[in-house]
Order: C-alpha cells, then structure tokens, then sequence
C-alpha cells in the first residue's frame, strides 16, 4: 500500500516534472550515451572512473534520464547529495535569483548575509544547546582538514584517532583518515603524520556490544597514543562508504564521554548522514551524542557544492584570524541554495518522508533476506540502508555477488551503489522525492538480480 496520497507525493517531490518511471529505450549504454562517454575516455584522467554507464541530462523525482532517452531509478542520490531531489523548485529559484544579483565577492573581502545565515541556521540546527559558530567550506574532505586543524589548534595537540572502516575523502589529509586503501589511498602516499586508527563497532561481525566496543577502541588509544596527545576523534555516526555501519548502542556515548573527561575534542562526520537522510535531521541524534564539532557537505545544498564545520564557539574560535577561509567558500549561489535545502528540511516534510522509505526499504530487504542466506545483514536508519552479501556457509564477505547484483540492476535501469571495505555492501539512498510504487519497482529489480546472480 502507497504511504503517500498525491498531493503529498507532488508536495514532496517540489512539484511535476519529468515521468516518474523507469524506462528503457535502448541497452546501456545506448549511443548518445556511448558517443559521450568516448569522448570522456579521451578528455578526462582514467582515475575518474564512473559506476553506471550512461550520460546524464536531466533528473528530478526519482528518475535520472540519459542522452538516448533511457530513465533509470535512481536509489543513489549523487551519492546522498540530491537528498530532496533535483531541480527542487525553492532550490532551482533561489540559485536563479542569487545568480541574477551577484555570483561571488569571496566572503573573506566583503561579506554578505546568506554566508551568516546559513551559519545561523546550522548554529540552531545541529545537535548542543550551546554557543555555537559555523565555517563554510566547499566539500566534505575540506570541512574534515578543517575540523581537524580547529582541533589541533584548540587543543595544542597533534595527534587524531580514526575508525577501522571510516571514509573521510580523498585530500591528503582525509585519506590518512580513511580506512580503505583501493581505490582512495593506494599509491597515494606518503600521508599525513599523527593520524591512528581503533576499533570501529560492528554488531553483525565483531559481536559486542557499544560498551565493550568502546572500551576495546579507548584502551588501544590510551595504550598507543596516550590522550595527552591527543587532539581529536572523529567518527561518522552511522559510517558510509565503509558499509553504512551502524555502531552497537552505547558505543558512541561512550567514545564522546571519554572525550570530554580528557579534554580530547569529539568530531562527529555526518557529512553523508546529516540533513534528514538517516530520518533525524542529524544521525548523532539517534545515539544521544552531542558532537563538539560536526561536519556536513552533501544534502545541505540540494546539489550544489557547500560544506561546513559547526561546533561548540570557544572551540570554533581557538584559530586566528585568517586561520580559516577559502576563495570559494560559502560561495553566495551555494548559500542560497542551502537556505531553500534547509526550509524544505524544516517545513515539506522529508525527515518523516525519510522514515517513510526507511520503512519500506527494511521491509523488502529483510523480507529477501529471510528467503536468501546471502543477505547477511540489514541496517541502516531512514533513507540509509544498506544489505551486506556474504557467503552463506562461512559468513565471508561476497564481493562477486554484490557487484554482480548491482551490475545486472544497473542494466535494467535502476542506480545502485556498492560499499563497505570488503565491497560486498549494496547501499540504498534514494532521494526523497521518490515515489513509493518507483522505490518498489526499483527493489523488484533488484530482488531479481539477486535470484539470477
């Protein structure tokens, strides 16, 4: 039964646009699509890769259409970017008229008010009932650097502890951070000194619970490292490109309160995870943990490239002036596009359309994992779930089968991502604006590739 009636479905969705159906005119890629990537062979660096192949020329809903006419399902996002979906009409008129006025002054010369804004807005939005100030940045791995340096800088220390399985980008600094060496760090290096890694929490493989997985992760840092030296932890609370894990509870309160007692500042990455995509504004929420800095990129702008570092203020104010910045962040077009993101979050309704597919999206995968022993693992909060693909006998991650799964959906028009640091995770983001019948049709398609893998 669809959860939502029409009106709410085009309230949602920002209004009509393009058909929402999956529609396959030609195979993938078709020829269009084909010319275009070529082209892209010839004109763009190799270690650009791409995961579905076809060539993009316009989406909203839930669809996504190519250059031969071809709309696919799309369960990706942008990789949890178009989060209230593309071309969003608040979103689509606010970067319209902000490109009509100005286009860029650089924030660090002359000022203007949307930067303050959305800083105001993330201030009261992010989890703390405390004084809190926000710094703008382009990306996630650049709202990470900074993050860290605010910390190195309050603290005076230098050393920085991230999880077995994390994902943080692919700046020199952030790779040090990520866990996985192919494709992000392998042949990279050297990276980034004083960066250590613990113990993440992970239920489905290592068994234990929050407690006890934190207290394993805090005795290797105090045995390892010390906390005197320590400037920072940072964590995504439910982790992303490492295979949408979600820690046992207790694990993260834990780390936090650990933090605190040893002056040792406590980083939340929710730059996959924040603005609604877990079903809570931020995930920090769902696990009662109040971050001293957190970083966010991806859904904060429905598409448009802004990040951010909000935290407590004496923390946030420890660098001097001119310490922070960049020429291009808190770009005004991004700012205003984050301002009518941050309204749809707060007024149309998508926080509850998150749980809404996080409902559906249980359901069906445990429902197939209940009839294929494959499926090893359901998790996931919201619009943030993800099935892990094992062998059923021994438990073994099945990397194969995942990108065999995902490749012959990808062939019937529906966008799936893999993850995890075995590869053997398939991730479902959709961006909220779908349709239930659309999300249904797409696990169909999916739940069909796996019986034929």
């Amino acid at each position: 039964m669809a959860l939502l009636d029409a009106a709410t479905e085009e309230r949602i969705q920002g209004g009509p646009g393009l058909p929402q159906q999956r529609r396959l005119i030609t195979e993938l890629p078709g020829p269009r699509s084909a010319a275009i990537l070529a082209r892209k062979a010839e004109a763009v660096p190799a270690g650009v890769g791409h995961t579905v192949p076809v060539a993009a020329v316009a989406a909203g809903g839930g669809v996504v259409v190519d250059a031969d006419g071809n709309s696919l399902i799309d369960l990706g996002s942008g990789i949890a970017v178009t989060t209230v979906g593309n071309v969003h009409p608040k979103i689509a008129a606010a970067v319209a008229a902000q490109a009509a006025q100005f286009t860029h002054t650089c924030f660090m010369i002359s000022p203007y008010e949307s930067y303050i804004e959305v800083a105001e807005a993330l201030n009261r939005l992010t989890p703390g009932d405390f004084a809190k100030k926000s710094a703008l940045f382009n990306s996630g791995a650049e709202a990470v650097e900074n993050a860290i340096k605010i910390a190195r800088k309050h603290t005076g220390r230098s050393a920085v502890v991230a999880f077995d399985h994390g994902y943080h980008g692919r700046t020199n600094l952030t790779m040090a951070l990520t866990a996985k060496s192919m494709p992000y760090k392998s042949g990279f290096g050297p990276f980034a000194p004083e960066v250590y890694r613990a113990p993440m929490s992970y239920p489905f493989r290592d068994g234990l619970t929050g407690p006890d997985a934190a207290a394993r992760a805090i005795s290797q840092i105090e045995k390892q490292i010390g906390a005197d030296n320590l400037a920072a932890i940072i964590i995504e609370p439910i982790q992303g490109e490492g295979g949408f894990i979600v820690p046992a509870e207790g694990f993260l309160p834990a780390l936090a309160d650990w933090c605190r007692a040893n002056g040792v500042v406590f980083i939340a990455d929710e730059v996959q995870t924040g603005f609604a995509r877990t079903g809570h504004m931020f995930a920090s929420e769902i696990f009662g943990v109040v971050p001293d800095l957190i970083t966010t990129a991806k859904g904060i702008a429905g598409g448009l490239p802004l990040a951010a570092v909000t935290g407590r203020a004496e923390i946030m104010d420890a660098s001097h002036s001119g310490g922070l910045g960049g020429t291009y962040g808190g770009n005004p077009i991004a700012c205003a596009a984050a301002l009518a993101a941050i309204d749809v979050f707060e007024n149309d309704g998508v926080i509850e359309r998150a749980q809404q597919i996080g409902s559906i999206l249980t359901a069906r995968l445990r429902a197939l994992q209940a009839q294929d022993p494959r499926i090893g693992d359901v998790r996931g909060h919201g619009a943030m779930i993800a099935a892990e693909f094992v062998d059923p006998e021994t438990n073994a991650p099945d990397t194969a089968l995942t990108a065999a799964v995902a490749k012959a959906a990808i062939a019937q028009g529906v966008i799936v991502l893999t993850c995890g640091t075995y590869g053997n995770v398939i991730r479902f983001l959709p961006p909220l604006s779908i349709g239930d019948d659309l999300l249904g049709e797409g696990l169909d398609v999916v739940a069909e590739a796996l019986a034929a893998a």
